[in-house]
Order: structure tokens, then C-alpha cells, then sequence
């Protein structure tokens, strides 16, 4: 959010609302909150325009999450091609997530795959790109907890 932004208890009320289901329509939250329909969408308009809402996604069912299998790649990379290294992962889609590292490694990235052959050429892929010195994987077995859904 821009610092000149401010929200006020019914913006959020909406952000918290569609913080737990993005696919809540205006017309519901407009029910919920004993709100116009136009006040909800002029709300959701001015926080997509100053910045306070970047976008709206979905979370996938565990039905669908629980047929891909995860990899943790530690990546390690050629002195100062640590930007264009992320860059080029950025258009792998089975990468979910860079992030840098201090330490032996540069990249920490996770990536998710239908298979373990798609997780075998999904690292070959990261492996073969240019600036990309070396890299170490781990498969995910089993998660015990995850706090990020």
C-alpha cells in the first residue's frame, strides 16, 4: 500500500474477506458488509490503483496439491548472475518460489512437478541455465505442516 493510502474499517473488512476466498463476488461482500454494490467495487478500485491490492488468485484443493510432488534446489551461481539467474527460473513454471541465500549457496528455489521424471527435467532444466554453476536437490517426502496456506 502507498504510504499516502488509508483504510479504514470497511476496506478491511474487504481485504480480509477476500484474503480468505479472492473469488468472493462484489455483490456478497456488498451483502455482508450492509454496503452498496457500488461502494465495494469503488473500494476495490482505489486499493488496486494505489498499489494495497496487487491481484487476486486461487489456492489449489488439496485433492489437486497432494498429486504434486515438491523439490527444494539450492543453486549456486557464477559471481554476479545472481539477477539473470532469477530471471531465467522466473519462466520455468514448475518453479514456485526464489528466494537468496546466504552461505555455500546463492538461490534457494522450490519447485513443484506431476512426477518424478518431470522433477528429474525440471532439474536438468535449471541446471543447464546459463549462469547456473551448480545446484543440490531435495524431494519433499511428506509435509508434517505448512502455515503458508
Amino acid at each position: 500500500m502507498n504510504s499516502g493510502a488509508h483504510m479504514d474499517e470497511l476496506d478491511q473488512k474487504i481485504i480480509n474477506a477476500l484474503a480468505t476466498d479472492s473469488s468472493t463476488s462484489v455483490s456478497r461482500l456488498a451483502r455482508r458488509f450492509k454496503v452498496a454494490r457500488s461502494t465495494v467495487q469503488a473500494r476495490l478500485e482505489k486499493m488496486e490503483s494505489n498499489g494495497t491490492i496487487a491481484g487476486y488468485t486461487i489456492k489449489l484443493g488439496k485433492a489437486v496439491t497432494a498429486r504434486r510432488i515438491r523439490a527444494t534446489v539450492l543453486i549456486e551461481t557464477v559471481p554476479r548472475e545472481v539477477t539473470a539467474v532469477v530471471a531465467r527460473l522466473k519462466a520455468i513454471p514448475e518453479v514456485e518460489m526464489v528466494a537468496t541465500s546466504t552461505g555455500r549457496v546463492d538461490l534457494i528455489a522450490q519447485i513443484a512437478c506431476g512426477s518424478t521424471e518431470d522433477i528429474d527435467e525440471t532439474l536438468d532444466r535449471i541446471a543447464d541455465l546459463a549462469g547456473v554453476q551448480d545446484i543440490d536437490s531435495m524431494i519433499h517426502l511428506s509435509t508434517k505442516f505448512d502455515r503458508s496456506v
